[in-house]
């Protein structure tokens, strides 16, 4: 349990991949981090556990996300100073032969539920006029791919919300931001291989990133210097997108 001293931030998807990078980062920079996510991995278990607490929790389950940010505020001393809308899944495949099913998780957790877990969080933000909010994006948004239709309108989505959404905020003080990464060797896209994997290589002459890059940008939106940026897009993918 957080004993006041440290900037709260939570985090969505934090056991693994970006999520991961993202909370060892923000440990190590000195916030206190409140992970979410389907289940807890020995990894986030293995950060400084005076830093970091965690929630299992599908965020698929939209109807119950207010009864999860109750829970998580009855074990802070203050509100969370920051929120780290990360979790998210890309599923690969041509719109025309995708199940339903399929179209419907990704922009269940996605889009709606950054967007009502944010709804609920912000309300404790705004009572004390302060706040962080950082959704993950992807460069998809703006490039596409193809595969990734339904992945890349969600993501899409994200930033056009964030950029509204900085707007209603900014008079209590909040700022609203995206971080948008290129490809990353994470769970998510280590089904990418052969001639596919070899063509986003070559797209981005620095390289392919390592989580942590990303997750620097998002420590930056967290920072005292960055108290005037809002609803920016930053994009992080060793060029790709030049």
């Amino acid at each position: 349990m957080n004993d006041g001293k440290k900037k709260v931030v939570i985090v969505t998807g934090a056991a693994k991949g970006l999520g991961l990078a993202i909370s060892k980062v923000l440990v190590e920079s000195g916030y206190f981090v409140v992970g979410i996510g389907r289940g807890l991995s020995h990894e986030f278990s293995a950060l400084p556990p005076d830093s970091r607490q965690f929630f299992e929790f599908d965020l698929t389950r939209i109807s119950e996300i207010y009864q999860l940010v109750g829970r998580i505020m009855s074990t802070l001393n203050e509100p969370p100073f920051g929120l780290v809308n990360n979790a998210g899944v890309g599923l690969d495949g041509l719109l025309a032969t995708q199940h339903s099913s399929e179209i419907s998780k990704v922009l269940t957790l996605n889009l709606e539920s950054p967007i009502t877990l944010t709804k609920y969080v912000a309300r404790h933000m705004m009572r004390v006029r302060r706040g962080r909010i950082v959704n993950i994006s992807s460069i998809i948004a703006q490039t596409g791919f193809s595969g990734l239709a339904v992945y890349g309108a969600s993501k899409a989505g994200l930033e056009g919300f964030t950029r509204s959404l900085s707007r209603e905020l900014g008079r209590a003080g909040i700022t609203v931001n995206s971080v948008a990464p290129g490809y990353m060797i994470t769970e998510m896209t280590k089904g990418l291989t052969g001639s596919k994997l070899d063509s986003i290589k070559r797209r981005a002459p620095l390289g392919l990133l390592d989580p942590v890059h990303a997750a620097n940008a998002v420590r930056y939106f967290l920072e005292p210097t960055s108290e005037k940026t809002t609803g920016c897009v930053l994009t992080v993918d060793g060029g790709s997108s030049a």
